[in-house]
Parts: structure tokens; sequence; C-alpha cells
């Protein structure tokens, strides 16, 4: 059993399933170089196994097999981060807002997939969205407050998981390739302390069809992580992001813990931690938290 240990394996499920047993985590234990005994966080739904060394991830997940587990390997130390970026359409909340709104537009098969494509990387995000929006001309504004009433549903987890990280010293930023229409709102509604997103033009009560440039995508997600993280003062490592599509690649990519949830086939691939199966919590397990440890906003 390591003194220090260099790195810690953590192993989640979902709430609604929760898979991780004594037999799964001493398997995973025997799999893994000086390990510790494996710390519960959250009994039957989380835990940590502490090592030293390196870790076969794919080893691991083959160990784990075909049960609704996610594991992630992580150094040791740093885990708690102190500042957090998020996208919001399907990550923060369960739906694409854009789809939604188009809904009403009559459209949403044809929006969808655009976005569907757009987040897959299969095309570029700014000229798609600006395609979307125009879609959207004449619609009143006045649908914002149906779709938000009767779509948007907020993700499990993602109140307790701000809630906490806050109670904790840290900083949260809804970013988003949607809208502020809605980021306000969902911001507001999770416990956010500020957010970021695109602007839809009105003409009169209804939506123009076009959206205010230049256009918040990929590249400003990336940019909103750096700036804040030099305002606060913090390194990379104290940062942590979350995202499900394509525009959200770069900012995973420079936080210190970038996660994809739930996320695209590439955008899984290329991120350091992909969780599949857990609801937003995971993102506390990751950093060390425990159940008991969990606030809600």
């Amino acid at each position: 059993m390591p003194d220090r240990p260099s790195h810690v394996a953590v192993l989640i499920s979902n709430p609604a399933m929760p898979a991780v047993d004594a037999a799964l985590l001493a398997a995973a234990k025997a799999a893994l170089p000086a390990a510790s005994e494996p710390r519960w966080l959250n009994e039957g739904m989380a835990a940590e196994i502490a090592f030293e060394g390196e870790a076969d991830i794919a080893a691991l997940r083959g160990i784990i097999g075909d049960r609704p587990v996610d594991i992630a390997v992580l150094p040791a130390a740093g885990r708690r981060k102190k500042l957090f970026l998020a996208d919001m359409d399907s990550t923060m909340i369960g739906q694409e807002c854009i789809d939604e709104l188009a809904d009403y537009a009559g459209m949403k098969a044809h929006v969808s997939e655009i976005t569907e494509r757009a987040m897959r990387g299969e095309i570029a995000f700014e000229p798609a969205l600006r395609e979307r929006v125009a879609l959207l001309k004449g619609l009143p504004l006045a649908v914002v407050d149906e779709v938000i009433a009767e779509r948007i549903r907020l993700t499990p987890g993602g109140r307790e998981l701000v809630g906490t990280m806050k109670a904790n010293g840290a900083h949260a930023l809804l970013v988003s390739g949607g809208f502020t229409l809605f980021t306000a709102r969902v911001a507001a509604m999770i416990g956010f302390d500020a957010h970021r997103a695109n602007v839809l033009i009105a003409e009169g009560s209804s939506f123009a069809g076009l959206v205010e440039e230049p256009i918040l995508g990929r590249e400003a997600k990336l940019a909103a992580l750096i700036e804040m993280r030099t305002e606060l003062g913090l390194a990379r490592n104290e940062t942590l992001a979350v995202g499900d599509g394509a525009n959200d690649l770069a900012m995973l990519g420079e936080a210190g813990l970038g996660v994809a949830y739930h996320a695209k086939p590439a955008v899984a691939a290329a991120a350091q931690v992909r969780i599949d199966h857990g609801d937003l919590t995971a993102l506390l397990y990751l950093q060390g938290y425990s159940a008991g440890d969990f606030v809600t906003v």
C-alpha cells in the first residue's frame, strides 16, 4: 500500500442503477500496482482506489465489462478544482434548446439533424448555427417561456455539482454555444455564478432569424476558460470543464480535468475522462467528494 499514492482509480455508476460492488472493486484493485483498500464515496454507486504507478485503463474497462460503470484514472494530487466551466445543451440540461425552438416552427427534424452533425464535428459550428437560427425567423419570442417550462429539464446531479463546488470555494461559469435567453434562466436555476452564450436578434416580438456576431463557439469557450483562469489567478490544474459536443473539445483539452459527459463518440474518445453512465454527481466523485459532502443550491 503506497504512503503517498500517485494516482487514484474512480469507479462510478448511475444512482438509478447502482453497480459498483465489492467483487468489482476487488478485481480492479488486483489490476492496479501497489493499490490501497478501496474507499467508498457512495456505497454501491461510487468508490476510489489509490495506487502507485501506471494503470492500463483498457484492462480496467475490460474488468468492468458490460456493467453500467464508468472508470477514470486521475493524479492523486490536486483533485478538487476551483474553476468549473460547463456546456449547457445535452450537458447541464437534457435537451438542445434550438431543436426545441424549431419544433414550434415545425422544423425540429431538419434542425436536429444539423445540430447532431455539428456536435459530432462533421460540419463547422458557426455556419451551422446561422443556418438553424435563420429557420426561426418570425417565431414569437414568447415561445422561449413555453420551451423552458414544458421542454427543458435539468440533468440530474447538476445542482449538487455546482452547489458543492461553490461551497468549497470554486467559481462556476455556464458557457454555451446556445442562447442567452436560455443560459440566463438555466444558470440561475442551477446556481452558476455567471453565463455566456450567443444573443438572438429580435424584430419586435419575434425572432429576426439572426444571431449577433461573433458567434460563441469552440474558440470562444476555450478563451473563456483561459480568461477566467487568469482572472482568478489559478493554475491550469485547478480547472474543470464538461461538455458533450465537438465545440467543447478545445475547452476540455485546456482544462486540468476535461470530462466528456454522455458525449458524441469523437468527443468521448478525445477527452481525458468520459462519463457514459453516471449523472453529474460523477464529477464530484472524480474530485474525491463523497455523497456526505454534497451541497444542493
